[in-house]
């Protein structure tokens, strides 16, 4: 995650750099069910309206609850399928509640009125992201539901009204892309405390249709809107905070746009900040636990698994001696192509590992969805890899790691 709002803070209240100390505990988004009420376009769990077996019961949702408190995860996120057709999520998250700093839940909103809704305030949830695809029909058939938008605008007023911090979750396609202003202009109508906008993965039905992903100009467009929103909020104290996800090349973007705007020092400043940051946290600041106890790098390697907490405790197969874990955390990453020779790896750290491996069946290969020019990111001009759309023949997992 790329927190646009606060590293734009740095170019007018900067402060010292705070680089992590000791083991780095990762945030682990847990999802509890695959279940879901919607059937989006681009679900990385391919989800759908009906029981999954196999899935994690209470006891043993609460052992690993135990493990994750114990090991000292910075934050959990609950997720899904959608989390609150789980009949034990809220047992769960008091349970989550009680033992662990930060409690997050990912929903589509549908189901957040009434009774559930005055519950989630009571358990006390830090923070609840809506996803929403665009206004109105739009969002509705991505959802692959009539009236879902105004269902999750409805649960978004809910959680204001008691107070719950909520902030809407968009994923940017070649499709919707044009609706951004429209949906920032909901935040601001409806009080929404953060806008996350996540560019595609191929993952689940998001490679199945990875053929709808933005074209460069289109983020690079969605880009330039939320830097000039991110900049007058933080000149102006203005209250909506602004972050992005799975393109990791938007702090490259952000350097450049700086460089254009302020001093060289101010810009070495936010470089500094953003080397510390990192990049992209797979397999290092970001763990999965999917419903079925696998544990994955992040949400979208669900071909990879370490180990099953069925098995063995989470905090033992997260700090085990799993390769392609151990290959993640290195610094630098033993990038290809354009990534590899990129100059700003230290701030990126390779982008979106996924992708590449989708499309080569090689995790360090380049990533596809950067949109940089070879000029921005210092490498001489070379063939790029193209997205093509999906043709329904994947590689086989058995090989993509070697």
């Amino acid at each position: 995650m790329f927190r646009l709002s606060q590293y734009m803070q740095q170019l007018v209240t900067p402060s010292p750099v705070r680089r992590p100390r000791g083991v780095q505990k990762p945030v682990v988004i847990w999802n509890l069910t695959r279940r879901c009420n919607l059937k989006c376009r681009h679900c990385y769990t391919v989800s759908a309206d009906h029981a999954f077996p196999g899935e994690l019961t209470t006891a043993e949702a609460h052992g690993v609850l135990d493990d994750l408190a114990g090991f000292g995860i910075p934050a959990l996120i609950l997720s899904g399928g959608e989390p609150m057709v789980r009949p034990d999520l809220m047992e769960l998250a008091a349970r989550a509640r009680a033992m662990i700093r930060y409690l997050a839940l990912s929903t589509n909103g549908t189901k957040i009125a009434g009774e559930a809704a005055d519950r989630i305030a009571e358990i006390g949830f830090d923070y609840v992201g809506i996803s929403i695809d665009g206004v109105g029909a739009t969002n509705d058939w991505f959802r692959g539901m009539a009236g879902a938008f105004d269902q999750a605008v409805a649960g978004v007023r809910a959680c204001k009204a008691r107070g719950i911090k909520v902030g809407l979750r968009f994923t940017l396609t070649r499709d919707n892309a044009a609706q951004l202003p429209d949906l920032l202009a909901l935040c601001d109508a409806e009080g929404v405390d953060k806008f996350y906008l996540s560019h595609l993965v191929y993952a689940g039905r998001g490679d199945k249709n990875r053929g709808e992903d933005a074209a460069h100009d289109h983020t690079r467009a969605a880009l330039d809107l939320l830097i000039d929103r991110a900049w007058v909020a933080a000149a102006e104290g203005a209250p909506l905070d602004i972050v992005t996800g799975n393109n990791d090349a938007d702090a490259v973007y952000l350097l450049h746009w700086a460089a254009r705007h302020f001093a060289p020092e101010k810009v070495a400043h936010l470089r500094t900040h953003l080397e510390a940051w990192g990049g992209n946290s797979s397999g290092l600041g970001v763990a999965n636990i999917d419903t079925q106890g696998g544990v994955h790098p992040d949400t979208y390697w669900s071909d990879y698994t370490v180990g099953n907490v069925r098995d063995a405790r989470f905090t033992e197969l997260w700090t085990g001696p799993d390769p392609i874990l151990a290959e993640l955390r290195r610094r630098p990453r033993p990038l290809k192509g354009r990534c590899g020779a990129c100059a700003f790896r230290a701030v990126c750290g390779g982008n979106t590992r996924i992708r590449a491996l989708q499309l080569t069946g090689d995790p360090w290969a380049e990533d596809p969805a950067c949109y940089l020019s070879d000029a921005e990111i210092g490498v001489d001009a070379a063939p790029r890899l193209t997205v093509t759309p999906f043709r329904g023949k994947r590689h086989d997992p058995a090989h993509r790691f070697v």
